[in-house]
């Protein structure tokens, strides 16, 4: 008998549980002996719910019983979740979560600790709901240098971006529809403002490279200043707006950047839709694979957490190798990335046109009947710091996206 506690009995929470109860039996045939629940934390009661049964207000009652072998935590957030899973490791207990802020700002010191306590840290839920992407990157692709990730992460915001691409809505009517729906919550700011894409993408490259980079360092946008008539010009040229998390490696050095692009239908990512997430990784041997699934949800995510359980169940008093050294891998500046850009301006495409030119030279410039009053173009590839230059002698700029194809 392999005894697990669960942290937290929230959306997550609640699903792990669901998931090792009803595949019971699946689960016991790929570990080889029975997985049970046997402690719940929360300090919540749930009267009727059968978690009554295994339901503890005191991680005390956890940490010290010796026959819990597994944690798992999905509390979110740093406090008191960092505290009680070094505990856990600690007490030579194997701990799995799918809490990407935790894994983002202690993750190489939570793989540490359960190195030397010979047990394991598992997080593959943190960075793609049910997407399995974190163990091929620790263990089916690495004969390759990889040397680029980048992706759709958040469901929320594709499915905000979605709704604005198909429907003609504005921004703010998308995110409350996506909050009505239970796509959002209450307080969409981490991931609209391109937060959780960015711990995400911060997790997916530390362990692509090798070595840690700090999600605090990465240059980050959100979707707030998106609006209807971007999705317009988008429509106009073929392209869809996502919110897309990238690294690359060049030969000066690695870029990291979150924001807002424009894809096209050459690239995996314009198919990606609703609340649908996508990894694309490449690599020098391999060239390109596609991980493409539920980004976000109770049970997708639960089951990427009890997939974890699984591989923990069967590996006990072990360390499963995740190889992320804490030596931070330095971040080009950001100024030096290059990049398309489609900009709108204020005025006519007839009377700017000299300017436009003197400005970023010949530019592909699009007008549309709907929107009188303004235009807009799509520069050549530049550096961010030279566009920068280049748009500040630009008056009456609207707005501006990369555009990420040529």
């Amino acid at each position: 008998m392999v005894n697990a506690a669960v942290l937290g009995y929230g959306t997550v929470g609640s699903g792990v549980v669901e998931v090792l109860r009803t595949n019971r039996d699946i689960i016991r045939r790929n570990v080889g002996d029975e997985v049970r629940v046997k402690y719940v934390l929360d300090l919540r009661d749930f009267p009727g719910d059968p978690v009554e049964d295994v339901l503890v207000h005191d991680f005390d009652v956890i940490i010290n019983d010796p026959e819990v072998d597994i944690v798992v935590e999905t509390m979110g957030g740093l406090k008191p979740a960092f505290e009680f899973t070094k505990k856990a490791l600690k007490a030579g207990k194997s701990v799995c979560t799918s809490n990407k802020e935790l894994v983002a700002a202690h993750g190489t010191e939570l793989l540490q600790t359960a190195k030397a306590n010979q047990v394991s840290y598992l997080f593959e839920a943190s960075c793609g709901g049910g997407i399995p992407i974190i163990r091929p990157l620790i263990s089916s692709l690495t004969a390759d240098e990889i040397d680029g990730v980048s992706g759709i992460l958040n469901g929320t915001t594709n499915y905000i971006l979605t709704k604005m691409d198909t429907d003609g809505s504005e921004f703010s009517d998308a995110l409350a529809e996506a909050q009505k729906n239970g796509f959002a919550e209450r307080n969409p700011s981490a991931d609209i403002e391109g937060g959780d894409a960015c711990r995400k993408i911060a997790i997916l490259s530390s362990i692509a490279y090798g070595r840690h980079i700090s999600w605090d360092k990465i240059y980050t946008e959100g979707i707030s200043g998106i609006s209807a008539a971007d999705f317009k010009y988008a429509q106009e040229i073929g392209a869809k707006i996502r919110l897309v998390a990238t690294s690359v490696k060049k030969p000066e050095g690695y870029y990291a950047m979150v924001a807002p692009g424009m894809v096209n239908e050459s690239d995996p990512l314009y198919g990606v839709n609703g609340v649908f997430n996508a990894v694309k990784v490449h690599g020098n041997m391999l060239g390109d694979a596609m991980f493409y699934g539920s980004g976000a949800g109770k049970l997708p995510t639960a089951s990427a957490v009890a997939g974890d359980v699984v591989d923990e169940a069967r590996h006990l008093h072990e360390t499963i190798t995740t190889y992320w050294s804490d030596e931070e891998l330095p971040l080009q500046p950001v100024g030096n990335m290059e990049n398309r850009f489609f900009v709108r301006v204020q005025g006519s495409a007839s009377d700017r046109a000299e300017e436009i030119r003197k400005i970023f030279g010949n530019a592909e410039t699009i007008s549309l009947p709907s929107l009188p009053g303004e235009f807009a173009f799509i520069t050549d590839r530049m550096k961010e710091s030279e566009f920068a230059d280049r748009s500040g002698k630009l008056g009456g700029m609207i707005s501006r996206i990369r555009v990420l194809f040529a």
